[in-house]
């Protein structure tokens, strides 16, 4: 570990660019050498992110969801087993004391279905390694969350090419 408080930061909002500004810290820290995990909640889809970060050693990616959408009033029950599964494979590897920053991407959304527990997500973000830096995105990100947080940014949608009839592209979307 590098020897420095960590932060907790939040990148949420319904503007674009959440996973996206997650994604770049993760550059900019593995070009000095930290060492990053990045776990995806709800995404099981083969996203650009992927494919361009896996030649970087210092910088791992886990999926734990499927490429559909989650019912936010009724989440099937294996998208609640994949989010559990990826919360308690965040807990391990913030606790392994082997990484320097972690990501937990779209955790927010996870957490505003109903997928994870709040009261756990806070208890880990009190109690997590003094160094260690925690990334949080997605919208919806409950207030008890902000209140935690070092950094918050939001996102504002201003104007999205969906509104458009744009659909989501490749290298765009995903």
């Amino acid at each position: 570990m590098r020897g420095n408080k960590g932060l907790v930061q939040v990148y949420t909002g319904n503007g674009k660019g959440k996973t996206t500004a997650a994604i770049g810290a993760a550059v900019r820290a593995a070009g000095h050498g930290w060492r990053i995990v990045i776990i995806q909640f709800m995404k099981g889809r083969d996203y650009g992110e992927l494919k361009s970060l896996s030649g970087m050693e210092q910088i791992t990616i886990e999926q734990h969801g499927r490429d559909e959408f989650v019912d936010p009033k009724n989440p099937a029950a294996v998208d609640i087993e994949l989010a559990e599964r990826g919360w308690a494979r965040a807990k391990e590897i913030a606790s392994s004391g082997d990484v320097d920053m972690i990501i937990l991407d779209e955790i927010n959304v996870a957490l505003s279905f109903k997928l994870l527990s709040l009261d756990e997500v806070k208890e880990f973000i009190v109690n997590k390694p003094s160094e260690l830096d925690v990334i949080l995105t997605g919208r919806y990100a409950a207030d008890e969350i902000i209140e935690l947080a070092d950094t918050v940014t939001e996102m504002k949608e201003i104007k999205h090419h969906y509104n458009s009839g744009v659909k989501a592209r490749e290298g765009i979307e995903y």
